[in-house]
């Protein structure tokens, strides 16, 4: 029987990938609408423009050995490029932040839609519960979404991973994407600016168009602050801060739309990844490891290793 890996993240989809690799039979589920996770870009279309945000994670750096391995293997093909305006060694998708994401997603047929809600074990296996997904037991599941929702699905199955995740919170961000008509006076990016804990013009990024296009995200406080407050809200407060940082003026706006993250920056339970051989279930994420996009990957990556190294 195949594996069921539920989330199609960088942690997820590169569990995925190395098991495939290693020839086992690996279903991806993930309740999106396509490939992100916190790596999400979206587009909008504008009088004839297209816009692009990328709205979730910004950029990444790569430490560890065998992720710098898999950093070099992007930028070959051409998925990934040096952003120097974060800072020394940052790279970001192009021609958006999820473009090393959607190639692994293509490339492992992932099921988008499909929202788990439960997963039950019976004579056969371990099903998935909810919309859009399989009637069809798995041998073995792997969950690779953020802590909040791995407890509900764990608590009546595995006592210490529930009670792990419950216990690593995650700070929200709201973010705020904005277009003007016209160059923004202020850097590339800014952060740790009163609410706002990170700004960056998105189209200062390589393989962006041209559209003067803002990411503006709230610091973790001033989110969690405003966490249940309308878009409208935010977009407006938001861009009043924005306003003070570019010294009082904006160029004319042309779009505005704020996204809640409710998960956005994980904490770190310390525990790299976790695999119970006996009931055949496991976690992988950056919550586990740190909130960093190559400790959701190594996470996914130390994972796969416990898997196969069971036999």
């Amino acid at each position: 029987m195949p594996i069921a890996i539920v989330g199609a993240g960088m942690a997820g989809l590169t569990c995925a990938s190395r098991l495939a690799e290693a020839g086992r039979a690996v279903r991806v589920f993930d309740k999106g609408r396509g490939p992100g996770g916190r790596m999400s870009a979206r587009r909008v279309e504008l009088d004839g423009e297209t816009l692009h945000f990328d709205h979730g994670a910004q950029y990444f750096t790569a430490r560890d050995e065998r992720f710098r391995r898999q950093v070099e293997r992007w930028h070959g093909e051409g998925v990934i490029a040096p952003w120097p305006a974060a800072k020394d060694g940052a790279w970001v998708g192009t021609p958006a932040m999820n473009a090393p994401i959607r190639v692994m997603a293509d490339a492992l047929g992932v099921q988008f839609g499909a929202r788990v809600e439960a997963i039950r074990a019976d004579e056969s296996g371990w099903v998935l519960e909810g919309d859009g997904l399989p009637d069809e037991a798995f041998a073995t599941v792997i969950c690779a979404v953020p802590a909040e929702q791995v407890a509900p699905l764990f608590a009546r199955h595995h006592n210490h991973l529930a009670e792990l995740a419950q216990a690593t919170v995650s700070d929200p961000c709201w973010t705020v994407m904005a277009a003007f008509d016209g160059r923004v006076d202020l850097n590339d990016t800014i952060h740790d600016a009163g609410a706002i804990g990170w700004a960056a013009r998105n189209n200062s990024k390589p393989g962006r168009a041209e559209p003067e296009c803002w990411v503006i995200q709230g610091s973790p406080d001033w989110s969690r602050e405003y966490l249940e407050e309308e878009a409208e809200a935010v977009v407006r407060l938001l861009l009043e801060e924005f306003r003070t940082q570019a010294g009082g003026a904006l160029p004319p706006l042309r779009h505005a739309a704020a996204h809640r993250w409710r998960y956005a920056r994980s904490g770190d339970a310390g525990e790299g990844a976790i695999w119970d051989a006996d009931k055949r279930i496991g976690a992988c994420g950056d919550w586990l490891k740190g909130p960093r996009v190559e400790c959701a990957f190594l996470s996914g990556w130390e994972l796969a290793e416990a898997i196969l190294k069971d036999g």
